[in-house]
């Protein structure tokens, strides 16, 4: 949440910020252990089919939003080769972010139980409340001055007695369903720091102790409201080796395509392994580095493209489509700012400055994806029409190589509802932990409504129904006009 109580900000804003490291070392990085994507059980739902949903920040307005996503994906039934399923069961994966990362994490902790016990364990409780009477009473003043606990452990402690039970990492991979990732960002970098196994290799720590409430506490650590999580880093002792992917794009002989995002990341993941200098990771809202957990998507999307062009296999593969579902729940209050001669206070322009970054790239991100789409199917209808076949030069055939894959983008915003009236009561909700039970059921209705009227998310059903291969609507004209699968 970015938008909170001034008061809140006055009463805690003194207090200790350091909180207690809890992440063990890891005496080996082992890729076939832990919790990541690659040693999930086989959840026997279509393999040539990848669906992702990325939650994004945003208080309990974007918990209450993504909840309504899970809601209508389980609602929606679907034929894939002949075999009936709902879309939920087909979802493989989850980013969250903040607001988002208590949806994903406690719907890949508890599953189908989540549907029964949610609302009112957490998205119609008055969290915030909860958390400043916590500040406010004097048994906590010695914990929260102390060297060892901040504001964060406060919460962690909150969230994991009114949602998580005491569960860490190991209960989660114990647990069926799509793999779930929740984001923090790095204060000293503004890298993220997912909470997957794969993510802390890198940090040669087990995650498989770590509190499921501590995730969402450093998801969700909004700098001054709450303290930064902070954990030991142990990177670069465990024997850690960098996936081939990234040997592949940092080769200065391979000049394929050099993936712009997956070179940053490499850059980000080499910070880390520095424990000698770094011995210690600050971590705080997730949102900073990523308000919709999309640059891991956006990364894997390139890695794949990499390893196409660089003639590397993978698990991909078998993927024939890829579904992301962009779970956006940024709101835009109108204001009257610009027809007074009087600006806004300090206050009010400090917490605007702070959003509108995120903002900004949170847009972005999603014009990232549509374009990587457009890019794709571009090149595959070219490469059908023989555009390519008389270059002459087979390094520039691998260059311009694409995956044969085919993209869904589905926007769920609240730009997209189809209701003008709705869209401005959504646009209006504040970023807080503290909403009413209307606010609530309304989030959840509109998630529905706008996945029911976007275009790709009926393009997606249609095509699961009939296995069909039809261009994406986010194509240039060009592309649509050309000779197509």
């Amino acid at each position: 949440m970015r938008a909170v109580l001034l008061a809140a900000v006055v009463v805690l804003a003194g207090c200790a910020t350091a909180t207690r490291p809890i992440n063990a070392r890891l005496d080996h990085a082992d890729p076939r252990t832990g919790y990541r994507y690659e040693t999930r059980p086989d959840s026997g739902n279509d393999p040539a089919t990848m669906i992702v949903l990325a939650f994004s920040g945003g208080g309990t307005r974007a918990a209450a939003f993504s909840y309504g996503v899970l809601e209508e994906l389980r609602r929606t039934d679907v034929t894939i080769d002949g075999r009936k399923t709902r879309l939920l069961d087909e979802v493989d994966g989850i980013t969250g972010v903040s607001g988002g990362s208590f949806t994903a994490l406690a719907y890949g902790l508890y599953g189908e139980r989540l549907f029964g016990e949610y609302e009112q364990r957490f998205l119609k409780r008055d969290i915030q409340g909860e958390l400043l009477a916590r500040a406010l009473s004097p048994r906590n003043w010695n914990a929260l001055w102390s060297e060892g606990f901040g504001r964060s452990e406060m919460a962690a402690q909150l969230y994991d007695e009114v949602l998580f039970d005491g569960a860490t990492f190991a209960d989660l991979e114990k647990s069926p369903g799509p793999m779930i990732m929740a984001t923090a960002t790095d204060i000293s970098t503004g890298s993220r720091l997912g909470f997957t196994q794969g993510e802390f290799d890198l940090i040669c720590s087990d995650l498989s102790s770590v509190p499921l409430s501590r995730a969402a506490a450093a998801s969700s650590a909004v700098p001054l409201v709450l303290s930064p999580v902070t954990i030991n880093n142990y990177g670069g002792t465990c024997g850690y080796r960098e996936p081939g992917w990234a040997r592949a794009v940092a080769d200065p002989n391979n000049r394929a395509r050099p993936a712009g995002r997956a070179m940053q990341r490499l850059r980000e993941m080499r910070s880390f392994q520095d424990s000698e200098h770094r011995p210690y990771l600050h971590l705080v809202d997730g949102g900073l580095a990523d308000n919709l957990g999309m640059r891991v998507i956006l990364e894997t999307m390139e890695t794949i493209e990499a390893n196409r062009a660089y003639g590397r296999t993978s698990r991909s593969d078998q993927i024939k489509r890829i579904v992301v579902v962009v779970v956006n729940s940024l709101s835009i209050p109108k204001t009257d700012w610009d027809e007074r001669a009087r600006p806004p206070s300090d206050f009010v322009i400090l917490l605007k400055a702070t959003g509108v970054p995120i903002d900004r790239y949170s847009y972005e991100a999603v014009e990232l994806l549509k374009d990587i789409i457009a890019r794709w199917q571009t090149i595959r209808t070219l490469k059908e029409a023989g555009a390519f076949a008389n270059a002459g030069n087979p390094a520039l055939g691998r260059a311009v190589d694409v995956p044969d894959i085919d993209l869904y983008a589905i926007d769920v915003s609240f730009a997209s509802h189809p209701v003008e009236a709705e869209r401005d009561y959504l646009n209006e909700l504040p970023t807080s932990f503290r909403l009413t039970d209307e606010q609530v059921d309304r989030l959840r209705a509109a998630a529905a409504a706008i996945m029911r009227a976007s275009p790709e998310y009926q393009r997606l059903i249609s095509d699961l129904a009939g296995g069909s291969r039809k261009p994406s609507g986010f194509l240039p004209a060009t592309a649509v006009n050309s000779p197509a699968r």
